[in-house]
């Protein structure tokens, strides 16, 4: 991660996105671009001040920032920031045992929402296979190569990852999952 990226080591920054409402409104700015509160209650089916409340919570810890051009009155529009795009989280020891259940929490519902993506895959794979791409596999590395392959697939993430707004016309929004974890102990 870049010294000039925001940090998730921050226990309040984590719990900003501990919420299934915020986490909803970010992945809805990231694939869809800017929306209002408004828009966003209207497909969450959340009453404009609770939508309100989130994005300011949002904006608070950096995920989200209003767009000053587009904003008029009492509309304004909200985007993800760019510098927002490698949310690594910290391991358990470097947060303090009262914040690790907001860890817990995190990775909880992200879990929940990579079940709904995997459960979702065979369809999308028959009805666009061009798009819809998988691979499992099974390396034997060394910690230190293994860091340097995690560090290699964020750098390439990082690569292709731009805002609705600063992506080509042809570009999809794709849901990119990796998860590693050790055989030997199954």
């Amino acid at each position: 991660m870049k010294d000039d990226e925001p940090s998730m080591l921050d226990p309040e920054r984590l719990k900003a996105l501990a919420h299934p409402m915020r986490r909803l409104m970010l992945r809805h700015l990231s694939v869809h671009g800017p929306a209002t509160s408004t828009t966003l209650g209207d497909l969450l089916g959340a009453k404009t001040g609770t939508t309100s409340y989130h994005l300011r919570q949002l904006e608070k810890y950096g995920f989200i920032e209003e767009i000053p051009e587009r904003s008029t009155g009492r509309e304004r529009w909200w985007r993800r920031t760019q510098g927002l795009r490698d949310m690594r989280l910290p391991t358990p020891d470097q947060l303090a045992p009262e914040d690790r259940s907001v860890l817990t929490e995190f990775h909880r519902l992200g879990l929940d929402e990579d079940r709904e993506l995997f459960e979702r895959f065979p369809s999308a794979y028959l009805r666009d296979p061009e798009w819809a791409k998988a691979s499992r596999g099974l390396g034997r590395m060394t910690k230190a190569e293994f860091e340097e392959f995690f560090e290699a697939y964020i750098a390439l993430l990082m690569k292709y990852n731009r805002r609705v707004e600063d992506a080509p016309p042809d570009a999809r929004p794709m849901y990119i999952r990796m998860f590693a974890l050790p055989a030997d102990e199954e």
